[in-house]
């Protein structure tokens, strides 16, 4: 967790004053099926140089890398395009699964603003600041007026749908990161291709609230009944 707490905090240092320009380059196809940037690469050389001691390491940029038993999923930049948009709502998404299988931590930062999120085993989820040593329970609104809906833009009739119900959403575009602040929203909503590197560290964060996952969709809330109306509205429209 410390390995992973200091690479964020190498990549966090290394924006703060801007990006270089050749980290908005493109380069080729990554294992995740997008077009990877050098930002992208420069995050995941980070990461590996921290993280490869522990495991296996699958990026959605390059796959498979090294070795081991345990195996680490990472994003090495969950928002891309935003970053490359200077849009302010970006981060990274570590998640490490044991010999069994069995997910025993998740790492989930947002690095335009510093808040880090994470799980170890059976502990409670925990959030902090990049650079600071205390953490707490994380922020929760009990009143959210707005969810996030994760590829709304290729989903109209959702959307229409979810404004007949007066169901407010923004759509950020940082899957991991959305889940990572369930609960501070109403609900957070993705509609689309399931890739383990978006989902591994935030549906782990995730742990407690109600969860809806299914092969093309995805539902989280603190409220059962505003989750169940989501997933009703969404076979509606699949009718």
């Amino acid at each position: 967790m410390q390995a992973c707490i200091k690479a964020n905090e190498e990549i966090a240092e290394a924006i703060k004053d801007g990006f270089e320009a050749s980290w908005f380059e493109k380069t080729v196809v990554g294992a995740g099926g997008d077009v990877s940037s050098r930002l992208d690469l420069f995050a995941e050389k980070i990461f590996v140089k921290y993280l490869s001691t522990f495991g296996q390491i699958e990026s959605e940029e390059s796959g498979l890398i090294g070795e081991g038993k345990s195996k680490i999923i990472i994003d090495p930049i969950d928002g891309s395009a935003n970053a490359l948009s200077l849009f302010p709502f970006y981060g990274t998404s570590v998640a490490k699964v044991n010999g069994e299988g069995i997910l025993d931590a998740a790492v989930v930062c947002n690095l335009a603003n510093g808040d880090i999120f994470f799980k170890e085993e059976s502990k409670e989820v925990q959030q902090g600041k990049l650079f600071s040593s205390s953490f707490h329970l994380p922020y929760t609104a009990p009143h959210a007026e707005i969810g996030l809906f994760e590829k709304a833009y290729a989903n109209p009739l959702l959307v229409a749908a979810l404004d007949n119900e007066g169901l407010k959403f923004r759509a950020p575009g940082a899957i991991a990161l959305s889940l990572a602040y369930a609960r501070s929203v109403n609900y957070v909503l993705f509609v689309g291709k399931f890739r383990i590197y978006d989902f591994a560290a935030g549906l782990a964060l995730c742990e407690g609230l109600e969860v809806i996952v299914e092969e093309d969709y995805v539902i989280v809330s603190k409220e059962l009944n505003v989750a169940l109306k989501i997933e009703n509205l969404i076979k509606t429209i699949e009718e």
